[in-house]
């Protein structure tokens, strides 16, 4: 596969990657340009004998380890990205990548050691600092707004498992505004399709304009490449389907770290 069709292919997901790393779509995206503006300058600067996939994720995620892209070092960040990175203060870079890599984008350990430049072994032990670390992190009440029954049920077991109360399960625009009036939640898990025909994004959309302090959304679908365009603004947490309780479990703890002011998703 050639530097641009990897780049066609893989772009939405590194910038999940990115955005995930950074707890913000400004600086997710400077990390994005300045990989895209490598490879434009030299293409072999990509590097070489490794899947094209994993090959781009090591350029990302060696730039981010290595340097400060998207500001100056003495730049004040806006408040709330401030705050998420007092959240991350805990997590150290390295641990924070091998948990992300594996548990969203669904490497296996052997890919994110040879992303990492590391071996595995080594990998696992991040693992292990990245769960001891998540596991220490305050708990939260939930929102779930989710049509099936049975994703909703898993949705809820998962939560529940890392620690989190779910302050209620809606399944419609009604609803879903109900509980968060009535709940006030500290996260909310949306799907993107409700069982009354209407949208999680209008949902999530008229709770955020309801609250000054509006919580930290992650979105469900099955077609994440609908909202991950480079259109302003969008969704930084998003789960796609199917999904793994791992996944669940890494956007979670992501989401909660990253924990400050939403925007309203187009």
């Amino acid at each position: 596969m050639s530097v641009a069709a990897s780049l066609k292919t893989y772009l939405p997901f590194m910038r999940r990657y990115a955005r995930a790393l950074t707890g913000s779509q400004d600086r997710g995206d400077a990390y994005i340009r300045a990989v895209l503006e490598t490879l434009v300058a030299d293409p072999t600067t990509m590097p070489q004998g490794m899947d094209p996939r994993a090959a781009l994720y090591r350029m990302l995620s060696t730039l981010w380890s290595s340097s400060r892209v998207g500001g100056q070092v003495d730049d004040r960040p806006p408040a709330w990205e401030a705050s998420a990175d007092l959240h991350l203060s805990s997590l150290p870079p390295a641990a924070r990548q091998a948990f992300v890599l594996i548990s969203v984008e669904g490497f296996d350990v052997a890919d994110t050691a040879s992303i990492l430049d590391t071996d595995e072994d080594h990998v696992r032990t991040l693992l292990d600092s990245a769960a001891r670390d998540i596991a220490a992190q305050v708990s939260t009440d939930v929102l779930i707004i989710e049509d099936e029954p049975m994703i909703a049920l898993e949705l809820e077991q998962i939560v529940e498992q890392l620690g989190h109360a779910v302050s209620a399960t809606t399944r419609t625009h009604a609803e879903a505004i109900t509980a968060y009036d009535d709940h006030r939640p500290g996260l909310v898990l949306a799907d993107i399709q409700l069982a009354d025909g209407s949208s999680g994004i209008d949902a999530v959309n008229d709770m955020l304009g309801r609250a000054s302090d509006a919580p930290p959304i992650i979105f469900i679908t099955a077609y994440p490449e609908r909202l991950l365009t480079g259109d302003r603004p969008e969704p930084t947490f998003l789960i796609t389907k199917p999904f793994s309780p791992e996944m669940i479990k890494a956007i979670v703890s992501q989401a909660l770290f990253f924990r400050g002011a939403a925007e309203a998703v187009a």
